[in-house]
C-alpha cells in the first residue's frame, strides 16, 4: 500500500515540474513579425514591428481600423471592399495579434495606442476616422489620449464601456486559460476545435466560425494571450471608455450587434448615448462582431458616419 502511494505522489510531484517547466518556457515564448495577409506589410517602428494593410485612394479620407482581442486585420475583410471604395483605409495588427510582432510585454493599452499611433505617423494618416471592433475600441480610446491630432472620429464596435457592468463576464473555462502553471498548459493542449467552440461567443448563436479565425488565435504567444485582456481591464476600471471618450470630444458612433453574447447591448448603447452627440446603431442578427457577421450593414454605418460635421 505504501509503495503504491510512493508511485503516486512521485507521479504527481513529476506533473507539476512538467506543468512548471512548460510555464517557463511558454511565458518567454517570442514571435517574430510576418505578413499574414495578402497585400500586408511589416512596419519597423520604435515600439516594434506591426503589419498593416493599406487600401483604397492616398488621396481618400483616412479610415484606420482596429480589430479585437485575439484577431486580426482580416476579422475586417468584409468591410473592406466598400470601405476603400472612396476611403484610404489603414487596417493595423496589434502588437501580440496577427502579424505583427509578439515579444514578451508590452500589451497595455497605453503602449498599443503609441504603437498604432507610430504605424500612422509613419503612413503620414492624420485625423482619420478610427473604427475599433472589442478591444481596438479601447485601444482608440488610448490612442485619442496619446495622440489626438490622429484622431476625428470614433467608431466603437462591440465594446461595453467597462468590463464589469454590461455583461455576464468569461465562461468558467475560458478563465482557466488564464490561471498560473494550470493556463499555459491548456494553452499547449487546447485543440483547434475547442478552440472555434470557445470563439463561438464573438458572435450570434448558431454562426460558423471561420477557421482562418483558429489560425489568428493559434499565431500568438501566452503572454500576448493572457496579459491583454488584463491590462484592458486595469485600463477601463481606472476610468470607464464611455468617459474617456467624452473627455477627448471627438464625435461617436457606437454600434452593436443585436445579439452579441458578451455585452448586454441594449445596456451599452444606452452608456454611450449620453456622450454628448453620440450617435448608436444596433445591428439585426449579428453577436458581438457585426463587422464579420453583418459586414454590408456595418460599413453603411461607418460609412454615413466619417461624413458626419467632425469635433476639434
Amino acid at each position: 500500500m505504501r509503495r503504491g502511494w510512493k508511485i503516486a505522489i512521485g507521479a504527481v510531484a513529476a506533473l507539476v515540474v512538467v506543468l512548471v517547466v512548460n510555464a517557463l518556457f511558454v511565458d518567454g515564448e517570442t514571435k517574430s513579425a510576418a505578413v499574414t495577409v495578402p497585400g500586408g506589410r511589416i512596419l519597423d517602428l520604435p515600439g516594434g514591428k506591426v503589419q498593416v494593410l493599406e487600401l483604397g485612394p492616398r488621396d481618400g479620407a483616412p479610415i484606420v481600423l482596429i480589430h479585437c482581442y485575439t484577431c486580426a486585420i482580416d476579422w475586417w475583410d468584409g468591410m473592406l471592399p466598400a470601405l476603400s471604395r472612396r476611403h484610404r483605409v489603414v487596417a493595423i495588427d496589434l502588437r501580440g495579434h496577427g502579424g505583427s510582432e509578439k515579444p514578451e510585454s508590452g500589451y497595455s493599452m497605453a503602449a498599443q495606442g503609441d504603437l498604432v499611433g507610430q504605424a500612422l505617423r509613419r503612413l503620414h494618416v492624420r485625423a482619420a476616422t478610427v473604427g475599433g471592433h472589442s478591444l481596438g475600441a479601447t485601444v482608440t480610446g488610448a490612442l485619442v489620449e496619446a495622440a489626438p491630432e490622429d484622431v476625428k472620429r470614433i467608431v466603437i464596435i462591440d465594446q461595453a464601456p467597462d468590463n464589469d457592468h454590461f455583461g455576464s463576464g468569461l465562461p468558467f473555462t475560458a478563465a482557466l486559460t488564464y490561471l498560473p502553471v494550470l493556463g499555459p498548459a491548456l494553452w499547449q493542449v487546447t485543440p483547434d476545435f475547442a478552440v472555434k467552440d470557445g470563439l463561438g461567443v464573438a458572435f450570434a448563436p448558431g454562426y460558423e466560425v471561420p477557421d482562418r479565425f483558429v489560425t489568428d488565435l493559434n499565431r500568438m504567444t501566452y503572454n500576448s494571450f493572457s496579459e491583454t485582456p488584463q491590462e484592458e481591464t486595469d485600463y477601463v476600471n481606472e476610468e470607464s471608455l464611455d468617459r474617456r471618450v467624452a473627455a477627448s470630444g471627438r464625435p461617436l458612433l457606437a454600434i452593436f450587434g443585436k445579439e452579441d453574447q458578451i455585452f448586454n447591448s441594449e445596456k451599452a448603447l444606452a452608456a454611450y448615448a449620453k456622450v454628448p452627440g453620440a450617435e448608436t446603431a444596433e445591428v439585426p442578427g449579428a453577436g458581438h462582431s457585426p463587422n464579420v457577421e453583418k459586414p454590408a450593414a456595418t460599413a453603411r454605418l461607418v460609412l454615413k458616419f466619417a461624413k458626419t460635421p467632425a469635433g476639434p
